[in-house]
């Protein structure tokens, strides 16, 4: 059964490209050895299984990319093997990839972290800042399936407040059994999984309260995977009239995309995410159930993304690129589609991102907030991984592909 958004049928892509997209994909041993050679990685690995994680000190702690099967098996986050290789940093991003990565919000507006005060949200002036970009954080400890990071730096945003930060970041590998349970499913024969979470806390670290008036600042969790002609950005909704809950979601970050790329649902949004057309959605935590995922029906991957989110918290900082007249209406979640902006334009990719937030956070001094992020690879027929699909995000994967 096929899935058609707006008439246009995304299992419809011919059989050559889907073909090229399964035989180009990188291993995992192939891009650890590739990592490896530029930069120290902290590898987690469950002793029992195939599941690994690979960890980057020196990107803040990122999870570069981790595998289901093995150092045979896929490479399952994007890694931009040609930064990587070249050793050398840029202006604007320095982008490695990885397929879990901390940041700070907000991007935009007058609290922006990523632009200079007084030069406009044009991208001469957008620039990551150096702390969540090319700075490493300092490794703490690590075992054989967690490594915790420390780090500390300052901050300046859009309007010219100053925040001193400390933050804390553990990545854990999840067991096979504790996965399952998140999944809330018993184990499956057929299907390979690798489950881990980053557990991350912000505290202010200065002398000064951080106010809502003067900006706030939020953890935001994100992460870049290999795009895929057919792959589908799956965020369940909760159901209610918009008068009371607001739009089931925002599309106008970039280029809107049309009904051939975004479908809306009483109970779920399903997002294109094949790399050929630059957009981003977002889901206000009103409607967020605190979980979204990925499937990608070419290499038979279903990806599930939990995170915590606060009973009854409501402000989260907003992140476009204008001044806001309520910039504390953001997003709890988030998916971005790379791809070019006009045709013929450079891209970053191809990869797609899924991404969640915290609130904003309005700290004391020596007052901290956490976030975590849940990420669950499932690998295996389809029949089986619909069952993960319907039990996990409440959707059928008969929606969006085919037998």
């Amino acid at each position: 059964m096929a899935w058609s958004l707006g008439g246009v049928e995304l299992a419809s892509i011919i059989a050559l490209k889907e073909q090229n997209a399964s035989t180009s994909t990188p291993s995992f041993g192939g891009d650890l050895a590739l990592l490896r050679k530029h930069t120290e990685i902290i590898l987690l690995h469950d002793l029992q299984g195939e599941a690994e994680v690979a960890v980057a000190p020196a990107w803040q702690g990122r999870v570069m990319t981790s595998t289901a099967q093995g150092e045979a098996g896929r490479s399952l986050g994007w890694l931009n093997r040609k930064h990587i290789a070249a050793e050398k940093l840029v202006p604007h991003i320095n982008l490695f990839g990885g397929e879990e990565r901390f940041w700070l919000g907000p991007e935009g507006g007058q609290f922006s972290i990523f632009h200079a005060k007084d030069g406009g949200f044009g991208w001469n002036n957008w620039q990551v800042p150096p702390p969540l970009d090319s700075l490493p954080f300092q490794t703490v400890e690590h075992s054989n399936d967690r490594v915790t990071f420390r780090a500390s730096f300052s901050l300046t945003n859009y309007s010219g407040t100053a925040f001193e930060v400390e933050v804390k970041r553990q990545v854990a590998l999840l067991s096979p059994q504790i996965a399952w349970n998140h999944l809330k499913i018993s184990p499956l024969k057929h299907v390979s999984l690798v489950a881990y979470e980053s557990t991350n806390t912000l505290t202010n670290a200065g002398n000064t309260p951080w106010r809502k008036e003067t900006g706030l600042l939020s953890i935001w969790i994100a992460g870049m995977h290999p795009s895929s002609p057919s792959a589908v950005f799956i965020a369940p909704i909760k159901e209610g009239p918009s008068s009371s809950l607001g739009v089931e979601v925002t599309s106008d970050y970039f280029a809107t995309p049309g009904s051939d790329r975004l479908k809306v649902t009483p109970t779920a949004v399903y997002f294109r995410v094949d790399a050929a057309f630059q957009s981003k959605i977002g889901i206000s935590p009103l409607r967020s159930l605190g979980k979204f995922g990925s499937y990608d029906p070419i290499h038979h991957c279903l990806t599930v993304v939990q995170f915590t989110q606060p009973r009854g918290a409501i402000d989260y900082v907003k992140s476009k690129w204008q001044i806001q007249k309520d910039p504390y209406s953001g997003d709890a979640i988030n998916g971005y589609n790379d791809g070019p902006s006009a045709p013929g334009a450079e891209t970053f990719g191809p990869f797609y991102e899924m991404e969640s937030s915290s609130p904003a956070a309005a700290l004391a001094p020596g007052e901290s907030i956490n976030h975590t992020h849940r990420t669950i690879h499932v690998i295996g027929p389809e029949r089986e991984l619909d069952e993960i699909a319907h039990t996990a995000l409440g959707v059928s994967l008969n929606n969006i592909s085919r037998e």
